[in-house]
């Protein structure tokens, strides 16, 4: 990669950022010119805004970007192309390359990381230059292909799922997180980060507090009310008190891994955890999914905004609970609901 020359304490920033975000160090190489004497307190300070910057993303994001810069600074060195600043040519050959083996959102986001690279670094991003544009636009236009989406995981799936749950510690952990999930409209990381300390129980249900959210990122923290289930078996504040009691959990993570003698850990599951427990749980239950959708924790999430559309719950309510900001976003899970039942075709007479 070609030196790239800023001005401090600039230089310092980015370089410390941009290697928080994949780049080994030294390998930008990056020049300090003109420098003076730096006190003690000075450098201390810049050491916390570069620790600061870094902490800017969510950890996902981060990991994401991460992987994405050092891929694409290995395929210019490989190339003999400079990485940064990148020119326009080069960015459109790196697309070029994975229009085989890559999806269309899998290329937008390679975009979006090398974009952060280039602006933490106070370099051009030339991301509206034709050469990019039109690029990226051929190939999705002769590669592209429709996204499958996850399934709306709705009541009936949900029921389906949480009956395989047997009364063991596995099963009363498993079907607490799933209809906690369900009920919660809850991401998988979030599901997997609730604590003891986050939830209040009283007469009505339960109270949750979401600590660090996706569209929360000031962490401001968020509560949701979980409310008592009308049946026993998919009641998810009777199945969250069974596990509780089950896992003798008093404080810390409330979703723990479980060994091979039924003995529950201090550790919270990873969020891939849940998706291993829901694609057990789905074979078990025998679930068959449309084919042009995937089983994804996403769609729990997806089928309490299905279902509650159904069931005639307001846009403000869905979003509110669901913590959503856009209602396009929210709306799209809603056309789906109705595609068929709502269809203008039922007018044709045939």
């Amino acid at each position: 990669m070609t030196d790239s020359v800023f001005s401090p304490p600039d230089a310092a920033v980015a370089a410390g950022i941009i290697q928080a975000i994949g780049d080994a160090p030294g390998a930008i190489g990056v020049a300090l010119t003109g420098a003076g004497p730096v006190s003690a307190d000075a450098l201390a300070a810049l050491a916390a805004a570069i620790d600061f910057a870094g902490q800017a993303l969510a950890p996902a994001t981060l990991r994401a970007y991460r992987a994405d810069w050092q891929h694409f600074c290995g395929w210019c060195r490989a190339a003999g192309w400079a990485a940064l600043p990148a020119a326009p040519a080069t960015v459109a050959a790196y697309l070029a390359s994975m229009a085989k083996t890559h999806t269309s959102s899998a290329l937008v986001r390679r975009l979006a990381a090398l974009n952060r690279a280039h602006r933490l670094a106070r370099q051009p991003w030339p991301a509206a230059d034709p050469a990019i544009r039109n690029t990226l636009r051929g190939i999705q236009r002769k590669f592209g292909r429709p996204v499958r989406q996850a399934a709306a995981l709705a009541t009936e799936e949900v029921r389906a799922l949480v009956a395989t749950c047997a009364n063991t510690p596995v099963g009363q952990r498993d079907r607490a997180l799933l209809l906690l999930g369900y009920a919660g409209a809850l991401r998988r990381s979030e599901l997997v980060a609730i604590e003891y300390e986050h939830i209040t129980f009283d007469k009505d249900g339960v109270r949750l507090l979401i600590p660090h959210a996706k569209g929360d990122q000031a962490n401001k923290g968020v509560s949701i009310g979980i409310p008592q289930g009308s049946a026993p078996d998919t009641c998810p504040v009777k199945a969250l008190e069974a596990w509780l009691k089950t896992s003798a959990c008093e404080h810390g993570p409330v979703f723990r891994g479980i060994d091979m003698r039924g003995a529950t850990n201090r550790r919270a599951l990873h969020p891939d955890a849940v998706r291993q427990i829901l694609r057990k749980r789905a074979t078990l239950a025998g679930l068959v999914l449309p084919r042009a959708e995937r089983l994804s924790p996403h769609g729990l999430r997806a089928g309490f905004i299905t279902q509650a559309y159904i069931n005639g719950a307001r846009d403000e309510q869905i979003m509110d609970h669901t913590r959503q900001k856009d209602l396009r976003t929210m709306r799209g899970y809603v056309r789906r609901a109705k595609l068929v039942t709502d269809s203008p075709a039922k007018l044709l007479g045939l």
